[in-house]
């Protein structure tokens, strides 16, 4: 006969650090989690890569869980926060795409393919890492983390306003660099593919 746990005997065992549990919550909401991500982001891979990270940050916290409080409630709220995160990175990438192209197209008439992307993105690098300190923290926290102004600001003690002007002033600062080095900007789609 199947034996049927309860979310609150999984979450008692999991704070535990029972990985027997932790199986037991993955076999059990897995495949809804990726249903629920693959609806939203149209993508088998990112659904995968959700529901990878869910389950990361389960773990993670799994000693302070609430055993209380509804499990499947708070997994299918961690997995709407990561969705929206993600929404927010793809807009943010198209966002600066069309702005690069737009201020830029006529910047260079040197051809896309003689380019070394990898060379570009080294370059990026490089005048990144002459931003000053601070600066290039909530730079690289809005370009290469994704995050939202308002959770850079939480996180640095600054207003929304004065993190927006950091990361204006740091685009600024990498565009005069490459015009100055004669490097079609339509390539700074390098800008919003960090890895």
């Amino acid at each position: 006969m199947k034996v049927v746990h309860t979310d609150y005997e999984l979450v008692e065992r999991l704070q535990k650090g029972d990985v027997e549990a932790f199986d037991l919550i993955y076999y059990k909401y897995s495949r809804n989690l990726y249903a629920f991500g693959l609806k939203y982001l149209r993508s088998a891979e990112e659904a995968e890569e959700l529901v990878q990270s869910v389950f990361l940050k389960i773990w993670e916290t799994h000693a302070i869980l609430n055993k209380e409080s509804s499990f499947k409630s708070y997994i299918f709220t961690i997995t709407y926060n990561d969705i929206c995160k993600l929404f927010r990175r793809r807009s943010y990438k198209q966002k600066f795409m069309e702005d690069t192209i737009y201020e830029n197209s006529q910047s260079s008439s040197e051809s896309e393919d003689s380019i070394d992307s990898r060379s570009l993105l080294d370059r990026v690098h490089t005048i990144i890492e002459k931003l000053p300190e601070r600066q290039k923290t909530i730079f690289l926290k809005s370009r290469k983390e994704f995050k939202s102004t308002r959770e850079i600001a939480e996180e640095v003690g600054l207003s929304p306003g004065t993190v927006d002007n950091y990361v204006s002033e740091s685009l600024k600062f990498i565009r005069y660099h490459l015009q100055k080095d004669s490097l079609p900007l339509v390539l700074l789609f390098s800008l919003c593919i960090f890895k």
